[in-house]
């Protein structure tokens, strides 16, 4: 089934004590499988909001949205669960590692929930440590590695479970230059391999590593409709 996404419509709100707070309105998007997609806007804008939204993390209080060939507003909360583990990865600006566990270890964590065993565990562990060129540091815990390691190890995190899409909310924003660039060239890698990516940065420079770039401001798109 297509790993696109298709957002029809969306209208999300939040309680602020006794106040109401659109957030998004009446929002449509739909974003091809295979695509690169930066999404930018002012801090507020529900940038953040939409990613969470896309990757199953939250729902919306109206409108369809159809991701990875499922209508996921619709899930019971243990459907949504399942649906996020198959097809979604992860990345955030920080980290989100166990500092206790070596890399190897917090890259395991998300097949722990699949019925894999022991050895294919493992064969999948080896096998992103070497997409994100740190076969040499599974042993290593995060306090051993730079920040631009732990970013290695946190993609592959998301990627060991074969997700087709990866939401990304300012995967590049605690890092240097120099190690955002190698971060993003590594995500553009990832997409000429099939992955579908959605990516929230402020950063103009990271949204240059995407294929498209649509802005976000005050819940609604600047520019209404397909990112194409």
């Amino acid at each position: 089934m297509s790993s696109g996404i298709e957002i029809r419509n969306i209208e999300k709100s939040y309680k602020r004590g006794r106040q109401r707070v659109e957030v998004l309105k009446g929002l449509n998007l739909a974003i091809a499988a295979g695509d690169f997609l930066a999404l930018m806007g002012p801090s507020g804008s529900g940038k953040t909001t939409l990613l969470n939204l896309i990757g199953g993390l939250d729902r919306p209080d109206r409108g369809e949205m159809w991701v990875a060939g499922t209508r996921i507003d619709r899930l019971s909360s243990g459907e949504l669960a399942e649906w996020r583990a198959r097809h979604i990865g992860f990345i955030f600006q920080f980290y989100n590692l166990m500092p206790m566990l070596t890399a190897a270890r917090n890259i395991e964590l998300p097949l722990l929930l699949t019925p894999l065993g022991r050895d294919e565990r493992r064969q999948r562990i080896a096998t992103v440590l070497d997409i994100v060129g740190l076969g040499a540091r599974a042993g290593h815990k995060p306090s051993q590695m730079s920040g631009g390691e732990q970013q290695r190890v946190a993609i592959a995190r998301a990627l060991v479970a074969d997700p087709e899409i990866l939401v990304c909310d300012e995967p590049t924003g605690d890092l240097d230059r120099h190690t955002a660039d190698e971060i993003l060239g590594l995500l553009q890698l990832l997409n000429q391999r099939g992955k579908t990516i959605v990516m929230v940065t402020h950063d103009a420079r990271a949204a240059d590593h995407a294929r498209h770039t649509v802005h976000l401001d005050k819940g609604v798109l600047a520019s209404e409709g397909i990112a194409a």
